[in-house]
């Protein structure tokens, strides 16, 4: 019988863990980013692009985000798998920007960086081939320019035939 006791994780550990468990709720949606074949200079690349683009970048280590995962509220067990090699985490308010921002080095052929896996939308994408689905989502505020755009129209063609009925008029006056 095998009466092992499990080691404390050090208390560095769990206040990484802790702030990453923050940071996971704080987010509606992350993305599981693998970077592993990135040297410095690709990576510095890659953060200055995510500043820009309103995502925030953690590089963590895989065993800590799992426990930090575990701790959360939401079941993430879909998403361990993906937790091998060098992980990323993308952060972002608006559901698509990371799916897009990784799509601009898909397109360039680049292996790295690459979608492992994602939390968009209350909903797990698990693999590299989810991405242009995640790329496509609209976001909040694009969603809502299309049903304003949609409310429009019935409108813009009432305006336009009213308008039209209104210049025939004028234009039967005229010559009469």
């Amino acid at each position: 019988m095998n009466m092992r006791k499990e080691k404390p994780f050090p208390t560095r550990k769990v206040e990484v863990i802790d702030q990453l468990k923050e940071t996971i709720s704080a987010y509606p949606h992350f993305y599981l980013v693998d970077v592993t074949a990135l040297d410095s200079v690709a990576t510095s690349e890659l953060r200055r692009k995510c500043f820009k683009s309103n995502v925030k970048m953690v590089v963590v280590k895989n065993s800590l985000l799992h426990k930090a995962f575990e701790a959360s509220d939401i079941d993430y067990s879909p998403l361990y798998d993906s937790l091998k090699g060098t992980t990323a985490v993308f952060f972002t308010e608006t559901a698509n920007v990371p799916g897009k921002l990784l799509k601009e080095y898909a397109d360039k052929k680049k292996a790295t960086p690459a979608l492992k896996a994602a939390y968009v939308e209350q909903g797990f994408y698990v693999g590299a081939d989810q991405l242009a689905t995640l790329a496509s989502i609209k976001s909040k505020n694009e969603l809502i320019a299309d049903i304003v755009a949609l409310l429009q129209s019935p409108i813009r063609n009432i305006v336009s035939a009213i308008q039209n009925k209104a210049e025939k008029a004028e234009e039967a006056a005229a010559e009469a």
